[in-house]
């Protein structure tokens, strides 16, 4: 296991060290290169990794520190400055997302995993399977889990997402199980919140398995990109539907508005420079996007969506051009793989928009968004 993780420090460039430092068995360490990703420090030491996560929500501070040892090593460690200890690679572990749960298929840890919550979005076969001949435990609800079962599974460490100001994690903190915050979601990049894969890799002992898939993923997408780019004209597209009083419209910095971009078309929330939901009445998305040239929105439904459902669901929307001229495009996300596959293979998103901005370059058949009759 040594001489691999060595091949793999060689292997991997590096930048110059100027992030956290670390007084441990090392009086410095190299900082190991991550290309996009703007929240995650991971320092090499002689003997373990030190992985810095930045908080998203307030800047200049931490959200968490976690040094990672190698699972053999039974030697004491020193810990400093609130650093979780976690031995790696995990072998047991929960999950509490579907699409980490995904992702690990896809980096073939699937066997590492012990316990998941929210299984009834659980959309990944293997997993499904775990659960119903007993390898995996379901743990429960994610907002509320059973403890009890979390114990049960005797994991390494558990995988959740943090939220800002959420209180904390109640008495999963209390058990003693290192907590891996998965804040990938707040970065600002489609491409920076995959690479966050390379991190899963580390846990997980797939370093170079992840590290090859996105290198896949981050070529296909600069040449998905450089294609739409030779493009010489654009489509106006509006965004999602209205939940409830509320229009939630992608902001111009959130992955959904970078890609967007990137797909070469005119977005008029673009120059909104927030990288969360933009919260609107829908007067407004009518005054912005009313007369917009296609309409690409996600729903959860166990039956495909029609014109006539739409305008059932809200009967402003006839007032919307694409609605009238027939260029709408849902997502369903109940039957599709799009909450799974999209944060981690940006790609395939990127693939979904091109084709439909740009037909003319749609090589494949689109994988989430289908024409809605």
């Amino acid at each position: 296991m040594k001489k691999i993780l060595i091949l793999f420090y060689i292997a991997v460039s590096l930048l110059s060290c100027n992030g956290y430092r670390w007084n441990g068995r090392a009086e410095t360490g190299d900082t190991v290169s991550f290309k996009y990703s703007q929240l995650i420090v991971v320092e090499q030491y002689d003997g373990y990794r030190l992985v810095t996560i930045k908080n998203p929500w307030k800047e200049g501070k931490v959200l968490h520190r976690y040094q990672l040892i190698p699972y053999d090593d039974v030697a004491p460690h020193h810990t400093e400055h609130g650093a979780t200890i976690v031995r790696v690679p995990l072998q047991r572990s929960v999950v509490f997302t579907s699409m980490h749960a995904a992702l690990l298929a896809e980096l073939g840890a699937q066997n590492q995993v012990s316990g998941v919550a929210d299984l009834k979005y659980m959309k990944v076969p293997c997993i499904q399977e775990g659960v119903r001949n007993g390898r995996i435990i379901d743990c429960g609800d994610g907002m509320s889990p059973v403890v009890e079962r979390i114990i049960d599974t005797e994991a390494d460490a558990i995988l959740l997402s943090p939220f800002e100001n959420s209180g904390g994690y109640g008495r999963m903190e209390d058990i003693e199980v290192p907590l891996i915050e998965c804040a990938e979601y707040m970065e600002q990049s489609p491409l920076a919140r995959a690479e966050w894969m390379r991190f899963y890799g580390m846990l997980y002992g797939k370093e170079r398995v992840a590290d090859s898939l996105f290198a896949v993923v981050d070529s296909s997408y600069h040449a998905l990109k450089a294609m739409a780019a030779t493009m010489p004209d654009s489509l106006t597209v509006m965004m999602d539907k209205q939940t409830g009083s509320v229009w939630y419209m992608p902001g111009g910095n959130s992955t959904i508005g970078r890609m967007l971009q990137d797909a070469k078309c005119c977005y008029p929330f673009a120059n909104d420079d927030r990288s969360g939901s933009l919260p609107l009445p829908f007067e407004t998305v009518l005054e912005k996007c009313g007369e917009a040239d296609v309409w690409l929105f996600r729903y959860d439904s166990d039956q495909p969506m029609t014109k006539a459902l739409l305008e059932k669901e809200q009967k402003g929307y006839s007032q919307l051009r694409p609605l009238r001229e027939g260029n709408v495009y849902g997502c369903n996300v109940l039957t599709s793989m799009f909450y799974e596959e999209t944060p981690f293979r940006p790609d395939l998103l990127l693939q979904d928009f091109i084709g439909i901005l740009h037909p003319q370059l749609r090589k494949e058949p689109l994988r989430y968004y289908h024409k809605i009759e």
